[in-house]
């Protein structure tokens, strides 16, 4: 008989703020947000949590979180700080797990199923060495898959006040996974949009435990195979493995700016540093990927990504660049105003360079090494060493996403 599964997810508690808060001690407890200004149409990335009493929340334009919040204190982000905190969370949760998959900078999934003690006691045993060793708040779920176990987290972290850091365990047991699910509310449910929300409402449900009753047939009459995927979601089943690849699912970076771009120059200009920011990074960490992607958010906030697959993986700027620059010839209306635009790289194999028939290796290889003394260069001299000739006069700053 296999093992039940003991799978826990973590995700650091305002984890921006957190961090800041270590730099400057008297930010504790006070309501900050880490992002641009407001003056520069800067959006907030994290907010603490005395902030989000008063709706301060990820993503808002900096101007509103002030108005919700007069008081707000705005602290500009430290570059690199966050990547090495969440390097040195993630090196803790690899020492306690075998297999560890992180979704982002503040959030993993670790399967402890191999270690011998309760789900709970582990869970408790990792927090209070996140909290000790690095000082920051973080909240877990637990369950015996990762559905229920991120639910879990998300439904305990809302039980807390609001005026600190949750910083709390909520572990679902083995068999009580389809009970725990049923008094939760239908948007609590992965994949219930406000569209989806809405469908499920006119068939007058409103719970997840009243979707769970209907037939798994009949949801995918009625909705299709999202809603046979719904009806699993609703039981609490959920098979994925925990996947320690340990890997970067994409590489990405993006400028907001602080007016409307409409000119084509200084997107296109914009695109160059962004995709050879984006080929640095990934250099750095020894990828290369075969998918470049295209963000771009108009003045409304909607926002169109657009992507193109290379025949091979790149980690070159020029490759990038040039793929970046196609998709944005084909999607951007001529002169409509941009508000922020971004380049990712996925789907990461091994750079493999098709020669053709005639074609000189060599030209390869000079690329390869001039990119590499460049990379050296900036490591060792900072950013602005080397820059090109189009980029004298044009600066900006960015943000990094992996």
């Amino acid at each position: 008989m296999p093992k039940t599964r003991k799978i826990l997810h973590l995700d650091l508690d305002a984890f921006f703020c957190a961090v800041e808060e270590q730099f400057n001690p008297d930010l504790r407890g006070k309501p900050i947000a880490v992002g641009g200004q407001p003056g520069e149409r800067g959006v907030v990335a994290s907010a603490s949590y005395p902030a989000r009493k008063y709706g301060v929340r990820s993503a808002m334009p900096m101007s509103q979180a002030l108005r919700l919040c007069p008081e707000l204190i705005i602290v500009s982000q430290t570059r690199g700080a966050y990547s090495e905190r969440s390097r040195q969370v993630m090196a803790i949760l690899r020492d306690t797990a075998p297999d560890v998959e992180p979704l982002s900078i503040d959030e993993a999934f670790l399967d402890v199923t191999i270690l011998p003690s309760p789900i709970g006691e582990i869970a408790g045993d990792l927090q209070a060495r996140i909290n000790k060793e690095l000082d920051l708040p973080c909240s877990l779920g637990g369950a015996t898959n990762k559905l229920v176990a991120k639910t879990a987290n998300t439904v305990g972290k809302a039980r807390q006040a609001k005026d600190k850091p949750p910083n709390t365990i909520t572990i679902v047991a083995a068999g009580e996974e389809s009970k725990f699910m049923a008094a939760l509310p239908i948007r609590a449910l992965w994949g219930v949009g406000p569209k989806t929300a809405e469908a499920l409402a006119a068939l007058g449900l409103t719970r997840v435990g009243e979707l769970a009753r209907w037939s798994e047939a009949a949801l995918q009459r009625r909705l299709g195979k999202l809603g046979s995927e719904l009806w699993q979601r609703a039981q609490g089943i959920d098979h994925r493995p925990v996947l320690s690849t340990g890997e970067a699912k994409s590489i990405s970076k993006e400028v907001t700016f602080p007016r409307d771009v409409y000119d084509k120059s200084q997107l296109e200009l914009t695109l160059r540093r962004l995709s050879d920011g984006v080929g640095r990074q990934a250099r750095k960490a020894g990828l290369a990927g075969a998918t470049v992607r295209l963000k771009l958010r108009w003045t409304d906030f909607t926002t169109l990504t657009r992507q193109i697959t290379l025949d091979n993986p790149t980690d070159l700027d020029d490759e990038i660049c040039s793929k970046a620059r196609e998709l944005f010839e084909r999607h951007w209306p001529d002169g409509r105003a941009v508000r922020l635009i971004g380049v990712a790289l996925s789907g990461f194999g091994m750079p493999n360079r098709q020669l053709g028939l005639w074609q000189d290796r060599s030209l390869d290889r000079q690329v390869e090494d001039l990119q590499s003394v460049l990379d050296n260069l900036r490591d060792r001299y900072g950013e602005t060493t080397i820059r090109r000739a189009s980029d004298l006069n044009f600066q900006f700053s960015d943000d990094n996403r992996r």
